[in-house]
């Protein structure tokens, strides 16, 4: 056991948040704390990490444990770089090597009877140097920053100059390289592209230490944990398995209890009509008879009715009429803010009923993008001509479409105002606000209310043409659902930039990914050799890039990873199939240069390591300690040996 919650209760204005929260967590346990928005989550982990006492109960660790924690939105304050911050997570290493680098200074001038002692002291903190990865970690810094979608250039901005979200992605890296014991993640994946979050579930799938994750991402979830600690009605529940297994448990026990429940109503039903019978008779004994069954009635076992889970945001989206068949035309789009070039050559058509879905990593312009089809913004080059009987409805991720001091209420009525009061009310309650919430202002409303109002008034708009920015950002699994299900029955047409792949699988017909290259169709190659566009989900669109790097490795063409890093394989519309062809073999043999490149590279750090071993050992003999300047050779060939050994890092980042 490393971490364990005895009995947790908290309360905040005497309404209880948690109550008797019980569980325990081993080490190399993934676990997932899932709960609707209000159900206790950030609260707990708050108790966990000190931050919040509770009411009643306890958090106890293993001895001498190591606990990293990620808060949501966390933002940080510093003058230090991208880089630097993330090696101020490294000062032990730092320290050890500024010793290190003090021992091999003192060889050059210590006397021969003290060399022993120091060479001993010197190995030693070699060793321990070692262990701790001290060669290793300035590339895992790199490595993480990258991974975390960090462009070589960013890491030198100093931090406070950087956005909450690239703050937080800085902070979430500070917490990986740092390697506690116990790492606790309030929504890591909101401020994250697709590539960002798949290097975040490979880096948790193989961390030998404890995490704790909240998170509403049901696909990166089923890939990183393997238990949920569920939060329902102030209660907490431990469940073994992913997500997906969750989901199947929790709702087979939900049916069980529904059962019990209507089971145990039925009894009591059954008695309270007997006693009312028996004591209509009005006889001594039909009335002896009737209290005694009171009696009976009233030491039965009541079963508590099974808390419903907030199912109920009533959400359809109807067109208020039909469009064409043609609905967008896209051609030659570009856009640049200065010399940050975003996107240029867009080109693409949507047809009536297609769910697109626009993916990419951060900053390639998929939010610029929407908000100039939306007419928020010029377009640099290009044009969109929207078809015959097109309405547009737009999903602002960053709700700046909401005035932030109306209320719910005046939000409604200023758009609406045909609408009654009642009217207003009851579509309100039916996306839970409720009672007084319709009066909260809207910059006082949480990202999931704020959300929440914004479909309301994207649902009012009767649009056949709905363009999403992040619609599942800031809501809870449930009401992820609920939209889901209204945007399958959407008989419209709707394109939406989302990095929720679960989200994407249920919802997209096709996918468009844009990239520095431009915008993809997501096409393969048939054996022909001859390009045909073909639509589909994630999943589908993921298992046919493994089948294009599978192809182009076999063929030798290019390693199934490079193949993976240089997008699906598309091609864009408005190009002939030879050119096409011709543009693949070229940058087919610009990769297989670099993967050759990439081969040799490697080769050379091999040999510098095995080298840079074989000094260490040379170094340590007893009978170099008195050979100054046998020593000192050894030792110069190994500085010029570790510096050659950072420059094939560099490279080796570089390439790969």
């Amino acid at each position: 056991m490393i971490l364990a919650c005895h009995h947790i209760s908290k309360s905040f204005l005497e309404v209880p948040v948690l109550k008797d929260v019980t569980f325990h967590l081993e080490k190399g346990d993934r676990a997932a704390l899932v709960g609707i928005n209000g159900a206790g989550k950030t609260t707990l982990l708050k108790i966990i990490t000190g931050e919040t006492e509770p009411d009643e109960g306890s958090v106890s660790f293993a001895k001498d444990t190591s606990l990293g924690y990620l808060a949501q939105d966390q933002g940080l304050t510093s003058d230090h770089t991208v880089e630097e911050e993330l090696l101020d997570s490294c000062r032990q290493l730092l320290s050890m090597e500024e010793e290190i680098a003090a021992y091999e200074s003192k060889m050059q001038t210590v006397s021969e009877s003290a060399l022993p002692a120091l060479m001993d002291a010197y190995h030693s903190l070699l060793d321990t140097f070692t262990a701790a990865g001290g060669y290793s970690f300035r590339s895992e810094i790199r490595g993480i920053l990258t991974g975390l979608g960090f462009t070589r250039q960013e890491w030198d901005k100093p931090v406070n100059t950087l956005s909450g979200g690239q703050k937080t992605r800085v902070a979430l890296g500070k917490l990986l390289i740092g390697k506690p014991d116990i790492i606790i993640l309030d929504e890591p994946t909101n401020h994250l592209d697709i590539d960002s979050i798949k290097f975040l579930e490979s880096f948790i799938s193989s961390y030998k230490g404890t995490v704790l994750i909240v998170s509403h991402d049901r696909y990166f979830l089923d890939r990183t944990v393997n238990c949920v600690i569920e939060l329902d009605a102030t209660k907490g529940t431990f469940f073994n398995g992913n997500y997906s297994a969750y989901a199947e448990k929790k709702k087979a026990l939900l049916e069980e209890q529904k059962k019990a429940y209507l089971n145990n109503q039925q009894q009591i039903k059954h008695q309270e009509e007997v006693i009312a019978k028996l004591k209509s008779f009005n006889r001594e004994k039909s009335i002896k008879r009737a209290e005694s069954r009171e009696k009976m009635l009233q030491k039965m076992t009541v079963v508590e009715k099974p808390f419903r889970i907030r199912d109920d945001m009533h959400l359809s989206f109807v067109p208020r009429i039909e469009s064409g068949r043609d609905v967008m035309h896209v051609e030659n789009l570009a856009k640049s803010f200065g010399s940050n070039h975003l996107f240029g050559g867009v080109t693409f058509d949507v047809r009536r009923g297609e769910h697109i879905a626009l993916i990419g990593k951060n900053g390639t312009g998929k939010t610029t993008m929407l908000k100039i089809l939306n007419e928020m913004l010029p377009a640099d080059e290009g044009f969109f001509r929207l078809g015959t009987n097109v309405f547009t409805g737009y999903y602002d991720q960053a709700q700046e479409v909401l005035e932030p001091d109306n209320t719910a209420f005046e939000e409604i009525s200023d758009v609406y105002p045909n609408m009654t009061n009642t009217e207003i009310r009851n579509l309100l309650a039916s996306f839970l606000f409720t009672g007084d919430d319709v009066f909260k202002l809207i910059r006082s409303l949480s990202g999931g209310e704020k959300g929440r109002l914004s479909l309301a008034k994207l649902m009012l708009s009767g649009s056949n043409f709905l363009l999403l920015d992040e619609p599942t950002n800031h809501l809870d699994i449930i009401s992820k659902e609920i939209l889901e299900q209204a945007l399958n029955s959407f008989e419209g047409t709707v394109l939406y930039v989302s990095h929720d792949r679960y989200f994407i699988n249920r919802t997209a017909s096709r996918i468009l990914r844009l990239d520095e290259n431009g915008l993809f169709d997501f096409m393969g190659h048939p054996s022909e050799e001859v390009p045909d566009r073909y639509i589909g989900n994630y999943d589908y669109y993921i298992d046919e890039m493994a089948k294009l790097a599978a192809a182009d490795a076999e063929a030798g063409s290019v390693t199934a990873s490079s193949a993976a890093g240089r997008g699906p394989g598309a091609l864009t519309q408005g190009t002939s199939a030879e050119e096409d062809w011709r543009s693949q073999k070229e940058k087919q043999a610009k990769l297989r240069k670099a993967a050759s490149d990439l081969k040799k590279c490697e080769d050379d750090i091999e040999k510098a390591e095995s080298r840079i071993a074989e000094l260490e050992e040379l170094m340590s003999l007893p009978e170099n300690y008195s050979d100054h300047e046998k020593l000192a050779i050894y030792n110069a060939e190994y500085e010029e040996v570790k510096g050659r050994l950072e420059t094939l890092y560099k490279k080796w980042e570089e390439l790969a």
